[in-house]
């Protein structure tokens, strides 16, 4: 009985276990060199074998890559690359622009009519122009846009309601256009259950002569109806008016008049036990921390784009660790804020108790003749809107 000697390979180390049958005569014996790590006898046969024929061929493959394809006709290849570091540079400066004019902040100067007006009217006047757009007619829903964008006109700086304005009304378009179009935009395929006149005998009904029509336009398979006006007309004024009237009532109050109407507000509910003191506090600290955090936002993108990055040459890992290094930049920074003012509090002798700690809102509750006025106005803007229904004719 022949029996075939094996050997071990030179690359056992990856499988211990791996052997190889070798030829009983063999005719070559390789050996590897001494710096080799698994130096092992290799036996081959391959030369002296009649019947086996290994001989390995050896091939050249060449690869050739030119940015001018085709005959230098056209870029090919170059054109299916991101290039993504314009887009990035585009980012970074529409966030640093767009941080640039104040949101949700006081603004002092210049001072106008609405910043004498007493914070408790200002919060009524929220509080009316959240209710009013959902319970009135079409036309007070848009009267109401109307007078808070001239107002914004007149109580805000320039680039201050130009920005404001236009970004709150692109949101409010696009909203109009989405609810109007998907609210009733397909005709549903119903079948009406009344007979037909030819069969029941009777004449039919003539067409209204006041020239209604349910369909207002039809855009291709979508349509717009009075029911997606309504819709449409409610939503988008209702954000209109929520969003720019509390950016007027921020940009002409300060936090601390805020938080003293507030206060005024809640304080029949210390009987059933509510924490007034510390929902102030925490009101009044949330409006001082909102500049800090649109401050950071804009001073650490700022930073990042005067140091004029080359983008083109970052791959996209590099760019997405610069986006978490700048995330990450601003949280430190906004951390760091907070642990100040806790410091700052702990030293005016905050111990944690909202009760024992005296705020000084430094408000004046006197009644003035703006906010007469503003009572009036309060007064016919929702008695308008309660008698839509009876005035106009939806």
């Amino acid at each position: 009985m022949n029996c075939i000697p094996t050997v071990k390979s030179p690359f056992h180390f990856l499988n211990p276990n791996f052997k190889i049958l070798c030829h009983p005569n063999p005719s070559q014996i390789l050996i590897l060199p001494q710096s080799h790590a698994n130096r092992k006898p290799l036996l081959s046969h391959y030369n002296k074998s009649s019947n086996l024929n290994l001989t390995a061929k050896k091939r050249n493959i060449q690869i050739k890559a030119s940015v001018d394809g085709n005959n230098g006709k056209s870029r090919n290849w170059v054109s299916w690359l991101p290039t993504g570091g314009l887009a990035a540079d585009k980012i970074l400066r529409l966030i640093s622009t767009a941080t640039s004019s104040p949101i949700c902040q006081f603004i002092s100067s210049p001072t106008t009519f609405l910043h004498s007006v007493d914070p408790r009217i200002k919060l009524v006047w929220l509080l009316a122009l959240v209710v009013l757009p959902a319970r009135s007619q079409i036309l007070v829903r848009f009267g109401l846009v109307a007078c808070i964008a001239l107002l914004s006109g007149l109580v805000l700086p320039k680039h201050v309601w130009v920005d404001q304005l236009g970004r709150v009304s692109l949101i409010c378009g696009i909203l109009f256009i989405l609810c109007g179009l998907g609210t009733d935009g397909i005709p549903q395929l119903v079948q009406s259950r009344t007979p037909s006149s030819s069969i029941t005998g009777l004449p039919e009904l003539h067409a209204s002569l006041s020239g209604y029509s349910y369909l207002i336009m039809k855009l291709g398979p979508l349509q717009f109806t009075r029911k997606g006006l309504s819709v449409a007309s409610t939503a988008s004024c209702l954000t209109f008016t929520i969003f720019q009237s509390a950016s007027l009532c921020l940009a002409t109050t300060t936090p601390e008049q805020l938080a003293f109407a507030l206060q005024w507000f809640m304080l029949p509910l210390r009987r059933i036990g509510v924490p007034v003191a510390e929902i102030v506090l925490t009101l009044m600290l949330s409006l001082r921390f909102i500049n800090l955090v649109f401050d950071e936002v804009r001073n650490v993108a700022l930073g990042i784009v005067s140091r004029r990055i080359n983008w083109q040459q970052l791959t996209v890992m590099e760019t997405i660790d610069i986006f978490a290094s700048y995330i990450r930049r601003i949280f430190k920074n906004i951390f760091s804020h907070a642990e100040q003012i806790s410091q700052a509090m702990i030293v005016r002798g905050f111990r944690g108790d909202s009760n024992a700690h005296k705020l000084y809102f430094l408000s004046d509750s006197s009644f003035k003749m703006a906010d007469f006025i503003s009572l009036l106005c309060l007064i016919g803007v929702t008695s308008v809107a309660l008698l839509s229904d009876y005035l106009l004719v939806s």
